[in-house]
C-alpha cells in the first residue's frame, strides 16, 4: 500500500506556471505506475498524465499535451506535473494516483488506480 500527498497547488494569473509535487510513502515508490488527474466544479474527473515505474514511458491528455510534463524521482519517493502555459480551463482540484503496472490503453482510467491524494487546488484566474 502507498499514501500520497500531493503539494504545489495555489493560485496563478493564466499563462503562467506551476509545478505540483506528489511525495509517496513506503518502500516501493519504484514498483508503481504514477498518474495526475484533475476535477474542476460540477465536472468529472478528468486524467491529465500518467508515467510509468522508470520513466520509461509518459502519456498525456490531449488538451495538455505540450504545455504540462510529468517527472518522477524515485529517490525521493515524488511524482512531478510541470504546468506550463495555464488556462483559466486548468482550474481544478489536481490529484495524484498510483497503480501497478503498465498499460498505454488503460493509464488514463481513474478506475485502474487504488491508490489516490487527497489533492491541491489549481486556480488560474484570467
Amino acid at each position: 500500500q502507498v499514501q500520497l500527498v500531493e503539494s504545489g497547488g495555489g493560485l496563478v494569473q493564466a499563462g503562467g506556471s506551476l509545478s505540483l509535487s506528489c511525495a509517496a510513502s513506503g518502500r516501493t515508490f519504484s514498483s508503481y505506475t504514477m498518474g495526475w488527474f484533475r476535477q474542476a466544479p460540477g465536472k468529472e474527473r478528468e486524467f491529465v498524465a500518467a508515467i510509468s515505474r522508470n520513466s520509461g514511458y509518459t502519456y498525456y491528455a490531449g488538451s495538455v499535451k505540450g504545455r504540462f510534463t510529468i517527472s518522477r524521482d524515485n529517490a525521493k519517493n515524488t511524482v512531478y506535473l510541470q504546468m506550463n502555459s495555464l488556462t483559466p480551463e486548468d482550474t481544478a482540484v489536481y490529484s495524484c494516483a498510483a497503480k501497478t503496472g503498465w498499460v498505454t490503453a488503460t493509464a488514463m482510467f481513474a478506475n485502474e488506480y487504488p491508490y489516490w491524494g487527497q489533492g491541491t487546488q489549481v486556480t488560474v484566474s484570467s
